[in-house]
Parts: C-alpha cells; structure tokens; sequence
C-alpha cells in the first residue's frame, strides 16, 4: 500500500516524521483524514492528539494548534507546539489540566465576580493537556 511522508515541525525542531499511511487531525470543522494522493489543502488544526496510523500500528502525537499543508506525496504540520509521549510530562500535564479545569469551573460559577478568567484560554488550556494526557497514556495501552 503507498504511503505519505509526515512532517510535524515546532518552532524549535521538527519533531516527528515517518513514511505513514493515515492522519487523522482535529480542526476547527471537526476531524480531518488525510491520505496517500490527498488533494493539496491548507487547514488550521485544534490542540488534539494527532493519530498517526501505519499498517500495523497507531502512534499520537500531541499538537497545541497550528497548521496543516497536504500535498499528494507529503503532510507537514506547522505546530505552536508538538511532542511524542516520550517527551511528555505527564505530572505537568495533569496539573495543567487540573488547573485549567478549576479556573473554568470558577468562572461558570460567578461569571460576574470572576470577570478576569480569561476561559478561552482556559479552555485552550484544557485542550492542550488532555491532548498531552491522550498522547502519553497511548504508550501504556
């Protein structure tokens, strides 16, 4: 079966690439599958744990948004961030997640009395670590 050259790229290194036969992405108009020979595209990914899918196997990667380029032969993801279970960690991703989780639960709460919780970046927050959370427990399953 052909496969596609995947590229998830940090600011900081290119943090992932494989020859793949599937990914799977959230994006703002829900989840996207991307293919060998898959129509040239441009789309904005959400914080989500990206399902890399090979013949025999699945891996995540965790992304915390960014951008996605398709071209038939070769995927590249523009990441605000990225990381592979191996570089997670996961005591800090629970805090955060925790964290974000309270301050949302705080302002649903009193929204009047606690006007300075900016929950959109609460819940992006929240986003961002149950990606992590999803991507580093796949290695125990």
């Amino acid at each position: 079966m052909p496969t596609i050259k995947l590229e998830v790229i940090s600011p900081d290194a290119i943090v992932y690439q494989a020859d793949i036969k599937m990914l799977i992405v959230n994006s703002p108009v829900g989840e996207l599958g991307v293919m060998p020979r898959h129509l040239p595209m441009i789309a904005e990914l959400l914080p989500c744990a990206m399902r890399v899918k090979f013949e025999d196997h699945e891996e995540l990667v965790a992304v915390a948004g960014g951008f996605m380029e398709v071209k038939p032969d070769k995927i590249t993801v523009l990441a605000s961030a990225a990381e592979t279970p191996i570089m997670i960690d996961e005591l800090r991703a629970e805090r955060a997640y925790e964290r974000a989780k309270e301050r949302i639960a705080l302002f649903k709460s009193a929204p009047l009395k606690h006007e300075e919780i900016d929950v959109p970046r609460a819940e992006y927050a929240l986003q961002r670590a149950l990606a992590r959370l999803k991507t580093v427990h796949s290695t125990r399953s």
